[in-house]
């Protein structure tokens, strides 16, 4: 989710069935360049928020811990960012519901958007209301197909089935693995299924990949779950695309077959997750799992809250590193997104004190 030219600032700090929308073809909108620096203007609270006006807030569902916890760290971040945020609305996994709630916001009169979308292509029709209106739209956690958004505040999520994939080869020599992939309507799920898979084929050849397409339903991934491993006892390692809807069933589904083992013991399924909330880092301390891919909860909503402030307010930003250990990339669609850290954890470095999921009450 990288270069911008305002003030550096040190480093703080990620469903359903897919509803295609039909959208008109987006015109130009502001592209974000960089270079410079400005002084923080972070204050108390969404008040006046500089001046810029009301920013809405829409998020793709509230059932995931991860979408609990950026739900959570929205209003602190737009405090700290001097932006003066709506309360949150939940598009409750519904992608046709968050077009509807874009433009409730819009009519509400709203001067900039932060939304994560639940479809990469059904959100165009969202963006472009956004665009007739001069609104800009930050995306967060999702790249949108098309349409117009000043960034996208994102982490790797390429790197997140590599780091999955690298992890699961190193412990796992040869057998049989699962993915259990996110919604494949979704950026999202389609970078981590066809990068676990990629690499698995390329570098550790003698693993042969078992796929389950759960569309972040926690439900449909214990139901095939469990109907995988009446077929497949002798799975040896398991990859979660999204621990936050995942891990609860996954877990549950193998102490129900008795094959949930810890670490070290005789049949114990190597597990590798992704999310980095804190029930992930409490089963990694018991041994139920291995490692997770920390996507950055608390970066998500400050970033959010720091470009859609630097778009009400005419910023420009380019392709680069910048200064919270990231960097800006442009889309082949075009569109700039800046990617953010998101570190592997295992039980070496589950305690640090730096990961938000340590820092959730």
């Amino acid at each position: 989710m990288a270069g911008r030219t305002v003030r550096n600032r040190p480093s703080s700090l990620g469903t359903s069935r897919a509803v295609r929308i039909a959208a008109a073809a987006a015109c130009a909108s502001l592209v974000l360049t960089a270079c410079g620096s400005t002084k923080d203007t972070a204050s108390g609270g969404g008040g006046g928020g500089g001046g810029e006006g009301k920013v809405g807030v829409i998020l793709p569902l509230l059932t995931s811990p991860f979408w609990q916890s950026y739900n959570d760290y929205v209003p602190k971040m737009a405090k700290s960012e001097d932006v003066d945020a709506m309360k949150t609305v939940n598009s409750n996994s519904d992608p046709s519901q968050q077009i509807t709630d874009i433009n409730n916001q819009l009519n509400q009169g709203v001067k900039g958007l932060v939304v994560a979308p639940l479809d990469s292509a059904a959100i165009s029709a969202g963006l472009d209301q956004a665009e007739r209106k001069g609104v800009p739209v930050v995306a967060v956690d999702v790249a949108p197909e098309k349409g117009k958004v000043a960034m996208v505040v994102r982490a790797n999520n390429v790197a997140y089935g590599e780091k999955a994939c690298a992890y699961l080869g190193k412990q796992v020599k040869t057998g049989k693995v699962v993915q259990i992939m996110g919604d494949l309507a979704s950026v999202n799920g389609r970078e981590r299924s066809e990068a676990f898979r990629t690499c698995v084929k390329k570098k550790y050849p003698k693993l042969k990949v078992l796929e389950i397409p759960a569309k972040w339903e926690s439900d449909t991934a214990a139901s095939k779950l469990d109907t995988l491993l009446n077929s497949n006892p002798d799975i040896k390692g398991i990859y979660l695309q999204a621990g936050g809807v995942y891990l609860a069933p996954t877990l549950q589904t193998l102490k129900s077959k008795k094959m949930l083992k810890k670490t070290g013991e005789k049949g114990h399924i190597t597990v590798v997750s992704n999310d980095g909330i804190p029930q992930e880092f409490d089963a990694i301390r018991k041994g139920q799992i291995d490692a997770t891919v920390s996507q950055p909860a608390d970066a998500y909503a400050k970033y959010g809250m720091y470009y859609i402030k630097a778009a009400m307010n005419g910023k420009k930003f380019k392709p680069g590193p910048t200064d919270h250990d990231s960097t800006i990339v442009k889309l082949p669609s075009g569109i700039l997104e800046d990617q953010l850290p998101a570190p592997l954890v295992t039980k070496e470095n589950v305690d640090d004190s730096k990961l938000w999921g340590n820092t959730v009450k």
